[in-house]
C-alpha cells in the first residue's frame, strides 16, 4: 500500500484579505515560506521599478497581422527562452503593420517575460540591430534608470522569481499570467557591488551564447559556400511543367511536390550519398517498467534555433504510447514532425540511462565528426527543403522514417567534413559554457536573496 502525506497550510485570514484568492493553490508551503523570505529583505515592486509595463494593447489589433518573408521582425511566445531571446525561426511583418501595432513594439534594454504557452521565461532585448514587436502574451518591462534590466532578468529566471510566476498562473481554457500580478512581483534590492556581478554574469553569458551563434554561422555559411548555395533562392514559383510518368513515380499529384526549386537542389546533391548509406538507424526499443520513472525527449524538447536538447521527467505508467526508442547517449535525433522547424539533434555522450525517445523521432547511431557533419546539413535549407517536400498533412506535416533516410547527403572532402564539424562541436561546447554562467548568475541571486 502506498500511504500519500497529506500537504497543507494554515493561515490568518487577513492574510486572504490583500490577496483576493482563496484557492489552496495559491497558499502552498513553498509559497508562504517565499513570503517570509523577501519579508525578511529590502524589495520593490516591479511596478516601482518600472517606466512602463505593457504587453499588446487592443487584442482586436492582431486582425492586422500578415507574415512575410522580411519586415520588423516579430517576436513570438516560443521565441523567448530562459535568458534570451532566439531569432533563427522569427516571423516578420510590414513597417505598416508595426506602426499600427506601435504600442508593442520592443526596444533594447526592455525585459521581455512570456505570459503564457511557456510562462515565466525572461529575457533582456539586447543588442538588437533594429526595434522588434511582439504579440500579446509577452510582457515588455522598460526599467527605472537606477536599475539593470539583466540584474532583473537574472532574478526573474531565478527560484525566487519563478515562484511568484508560478503562484500567479491562472488557468481556464490555457494557463496564463496576467499584467496586474507581474506588477507586484517583488525583486530584492542588494547593494550596488552585488547587483553588478550578477549583471556581469548576465552579460558574460549573452556574450558567449552569441560566440556559440557566431561559430555555428560560420559552420553553415563554408557548407554553403563550398556547394554554392550561398546564394540559393527557394522561391515559390507559380507553375511547373511535368511529366506523367513523374507523377506516377512519385506517386503525387500536388503541385507542390513539383515545385522547381526542389529538383534545382536535387541538380546540386548529384554527387551525393542517403543518409541511410552513411548511418544505420538506431531501432532500440524500451521496455517500460510502469514504476520506474524515465527521462523523455519529445519534440518540443528539441529547440528548433539551437538544437539544444532537454528532458522530462515522467513514470513509465504515464509515458505516452509514442515513448518507444531507447537512448544511450550520441544518437542524431531528426524529427517527423514539422520536420522542416529544424528539430534536430546530437544526445549528448554523458546520456546513458534511463532515457527514452518518442516515435516521432528518427533516430540513427553517429558518431564524431560525422554526427555534427549532419547535423548541420540537416538543419541547413539542404536538409529542411527535402524534409519539406514530402510532408502530408497541414496543421502537423509528418514525414516517415523512409523519407528522412533517403535524404541526400553532400560529401565534402574529409578535411572540410571536418572542420565543419569543428565549428558545430566548439558552438555546442561555448553554448554550454553560456548555460552555465546564466546559471551561475540565477545561484547568485538566490545566495544573496537567503543569506541576508
Amino acid at each position: 500500500m502506498t500511504r500519500i502525506m497529506a500537504v497543507f497550510s494554515i493561515i490568518q485570514k487577513s492574510q486572504l484579505e490583500g490577496a483576493k484568492r482563496l484557492d489552496a493553490e495559491y497558499y502552498q508551503p513553498e509559497y508562504l515560506d517565499l513570503e517570509k523570505k523577501l519579508d525578511s529583505i529590502e524589495t520593490k515592486t516591479i511596478d516601482e521599478l518600472s517606466k512602463s509595463v505593457v504587453s499588446f494593447g487592443a487584442y482586436s489589433l492582431t486582425s492586422y497581422l500578415e507574415w512575410q518573408d522580411s519586415g520588423v521582425p516579430y517576436v513570438n511566445v516560443g521565441d523567448i527562452h530562459e535568458g534570451y531571446i532566439d531569432t533563427s525561426n522569427i516571423k516578420h511583418i510590414s513597417e505598416k503593420v508595426d506602426e499600427i501595432l506601435r504600442k508593442s513594439r520592443v526596444n533594447n534594454g526592455q525585459v521581455l517575460l512570456t505570459m503564457a504557452g511557456t510562462i515565466g521565461n525572461a529575457a533582456v532585448a539586447h543588442n538588437l540591430p533594429r526595434s522588434m514587436n511582439a504579440n500579446q502574451a509577452i510582457a515588455k518591462i522598460t526599467p527605472i534608470d537606477d536599475i539593470s534590466p539583466y540584474y532583473l532578468v537574472a532574478f526573474l529566471n531565478s527560484k525566487y522569481g519563478q515562484l511568484q510566476t508560478q503562484r500567479e498562473i491562472v488557468s481556464s481554457v490555457q494557463a496564463n499570467i496576467f499584467l496586474g500580478p507581474i506588477k507586484k512581483f517583488r525583486v530584492p534590492l542588494f547593494d550596488k557591488a552585488s547587483a553588478s556581478a550578477i549583471e556581469n554574469k548576465y552579460r558574460d553569458f549573452l556574450k558567449t551564447l552569441e560566440h556559440s551563434q557566431s561559430l555555428y554561422a560560420q559552420a553553415e555559411n563554408l557548407l554553403l559556400e563550398q556547394l554554392g548555395l550561398k546564394d540559393f533562392k527557394a522561391d515559390e514559383d507559380l507553375y511547373s511543367i511535368v511529366n506523367f510518368s513523374e507523377i506516377k513515380l512519385a506517386s503525387r499529384m500536388d503541385a507542390e511536390y513539383f515545385q522547381p526549386k526542389y529538383e534545382k537542389l536535387l541538380e546540386i546533391l548529384k554527387q551525393s550519398k542517403p543518409l541511410i548509406g552513411l548511418v544505420k538507424q538506431a531501432k532500440r526499443r524500451a521496455e517500460i517498467i510502469p514504476q520506474k520513472e524515465y527521462s523523455y525527449i519529445e519534440i518540443s524538447d528539441v529547440n528548433a534555433g539551437s538544437g539544444e536538447v532537454t528532458s522530462n521527467s515522467v513514470l513509465g505508467k504515464e509515458l505516452p504510447t509514442n515513448a518507444k526508442i531507447k537512448i544511450e547517449g550520441g544518437e542524431l535525433l531528426i524529427s517527423k514532425v514539422r520536420p522542416t522547424r529544424g528539430a534536430v539533434t546530437i544526445i549528448p555522450m554523458d546520456w546513458k540511462k534511463d532515457f527514452i525517445a518518442s516515435g516521432a523521432f528518427s533516430v540513427f547511431d553517429v558518431s564524431y565528426p560525422m554526427g555534427e557533419y549532419l547535423q548541420i546539413v540537416l538543419r541547413s535549407l539542404i536538409g529542411k527543403l527535402q524534409m519539406e517536400r514530402p510532408t502530408t498533412g497541414t496543421s502537423y506535416p509528418t514525414i516517415t522514417d523512409a523519407d528522412v533516410e533517403h535524404i541526400l547527403i553532400p560529401i565534402l572532402p574529409e578535411k572540410m567534413q571536418q572542420k565543419i564539424a569543428k565549428l558545430v562541436r566548439e558552438s555546442h561546447e561555448a553554448r554550454k559554457k553560456a548555460k552555465e554562467l546564466l546559471e551561475k548568475a540565477k545561484h547568485q541571486v538566490e545566495e544573496l536573496v537567503e543569506n541576508n
